[in-house]
């Protein structure tokens, strides 16, 4: 890490944000770094975005679920209504073969669970990063990096031909810019070239994946449970192909130990009570979920999110949303600081936001995961009584419900603010539109009472700000009669909020947050 000097700060950022390159290198092209990379050209950031792999052109996918948190993130976006017409929606989970839980009760539009692949999502992300301007550079690995006061030199190497490098395979290059962010996965070549661990363990062994044709449709659009040492997941794909995921905890084998369709037969039928025909399969593989998490999201001017930050096993479909969260967090910030409109420490919130948010998800996924493999005596009386305990008390269940789907976790916010800082903020009703339109853009938004001064020039019902703030502001007015004044920031969490405050108060509000052209 670069040392700090007299016109640094704490992490050998220059202060004056316009004295440096602009540029961003993001590292790794899954659904993280698209949303990452889109958010940041769309703000008027060059970025490039480098990926060791071809240009996709498979079908194969591991994530297979949009919770209500992460729709809510693509709808700030224009893009919630797309994916949902490609997949398929389920209002009620279950869970350990005795607790429904009822997403119909969800404050979001999105009450409810998306189930669609992630090459899906990626292929939305992806046009939108295109359309924005992002540059791709394709076939394109990372060796290491060095930083200094100014920026960061990221060392690749080029395949021969490799789209988005020129063509020229000349071998190692650098690429030079402000920042760079590693969204590289789980074996991160950014996090290792920053000198970070990744502590953790491997918490499921030889776990196997299946593409396959059944002959019998399952009655529940996700099907998923465990018995005795047996745990298994059906999901589909919508082309006629389900995923298959098993696990006999009695079978631990390496990766690249073979596995043929009768193997991921007998798990199923040992978990599901029947293997529905499986047939014809596409694509059959081996992998081990890890629980690991980074001590540190930020070394300097180097980030991590998603896989790179924090792995975990795939109980409650977290993994991608997480990370698509994790890059909503780390966009923004970003840009208004690259852009010189904030001082740079607004970079050091995307650790203390995203990092606590991280492990709370590793807890909670590897509990689901040792509750549904519960298969001792003492374990399946404790699961019993939880989900017993779940079923009936309310405050429990919404806890939980709102864990999984990302809705329920919310930002520390300072020492005698408003009690809604800190907190998401809903798609709520405005006079003219509702809050997840006017976020697009990633914009800020002040919302007032209609009759309210809202003061910094700015009137409420208007989608322009002051002239030093016009782009990245939009003020509207509450449809209902409250009263209280709430700027959401471009990610919809309350950054501030107050009860009739003066114009004064909302002005030097807004500057706190926004800071100025």
């Amino acid at each position: 890490m670069t040392g700090s000097t007299g016109t640094t700060d704490k992490h050998g950022t220059p202060r004056t944000a316009g004295a440096v390159s602009r540029d961003v290198i993001v590292v790794g092209a899954g659904p993280t770094g698209l949303l990452l990379a889109g958010d940041l050209a769309t703000a008027g950031i060059p970025v490039t975005l480098v990926e060791k792999r071809p240009h996709r052109t498979s079908n194969l996918s591991r994530a297979f679920v949009l919770h209500a948190r992460t729709l809510e993130q693509l709808d700030a976006r224009g893009l919630a209504d797309e994916l949902e017409s490609k997949g398929q929606t389920l209002d009620r989970l279950r869970l350990f073969s005795r607790l429904t839980v009822d997403l119909t009760t969800l404050p979001s539009r999105f009450n409810h669970l998306l189930v669609l692949p992630q090459y899906e999502v990626e292929r939305v992300l992806e046009r939108r990063a295109v359309e924005a301007g992002v540059r791709f550079a394709y076939e394109t690995e990372v060796t290491g990096l060095v930083q200094d006061a100014d920026g960061v030199t990221l060392r690749v190497r080029a395949a021969t031909g490799a789209e988005g490098t020129g063509g020229t395979g000349r071998g190692p290059e650098e690429l030079r810019a402000a920042y760079v962010v590693g969204t590289d996965g789980m074996r991160s070549a950014v996090r290792e070239a920053v000198g970070l661990p990744f502590p953790g363990r491997s918490a499921i062994r030889s776990v196997v994946l299946a593409d396959v044709r059944l002959a019998e449709e399952p009655e529940t659009l996700l099907t998923v449970n465990a018995v005795g040492d047996a745990f298994a997941f059906l999901a589909p794909f919508g082309d006629g192909y389900y995923r298959v995921i098993g696990w006999d905890r009695r079978r631990n084998v390496a990766d690249d130990a073979p596995l043929d369709l009768d193997e991921v037969k007998e798990i199923t039928r040992l978990a599901l009570g029947r293997d529905y025909g499986m047939h014809d399969a596409r694509w059959m593989s081996r992998f081990h979920s890890d629980e690991r998490q980074a001590p540190a999201y930020r070394v300097g001017r180097v980030f991590l999110a998603g896989d790179a930050a924090h792995v975990h096993t795939p109980a409650g479909g977290q993994g991608m949303n997480t990370g698509l969260q994790d890059a909503a967090n780390l966009s923004w910030k970003l840009a208004a600081t690259l852009n010189g409109h904030v001082h740079a420490d607004l970079l050091d919130t995307y650790q203390s936001e995203r990092h606590p948010v991280g492990r709370s998800v590793l807890r909670s996924s590897g509990g689901i995961v040792r509750l549904a493999m519960a298969n001792r005596p003492w374990t399946l009386a404790a699961r019993t009584l939880l989900t017993t305990f779940l079923d009936h008390a309310r405050p429990a269940r919404t806890r939980m419900i709102g864990q999984i789907t990302g809705i329920g976790y919310s930002y520390r916010s300072p020492r005698g603010a408003h009690p809604l800082v800190g907190k998401r903020v809903p798609d709520v009703a405005l006079r003219d539109g509702r809050l997840y339109e006017a976020l697009r853009g990633g914009r800020f938004v002040l919302i007032t009472p209609p009759d309210a001064p809202t003061g910094a020039g700015v009137d409420a019902g208007t989608d322009v700000g002051a002239d030093t703030r016009k782009d990245r502001l939009a003020v509207g007015s509450w449809a209902s009669a409250r009263r209280t004044t709430l700027l959401i920031r471009p990610d919809g969490y309350a950054a501030w909020a107050a009860e009739s405050p003066t114009a004064e108060e909302t002005e030097a509000a807004l500057t706190a947050a926004m800071g100025q052209d």
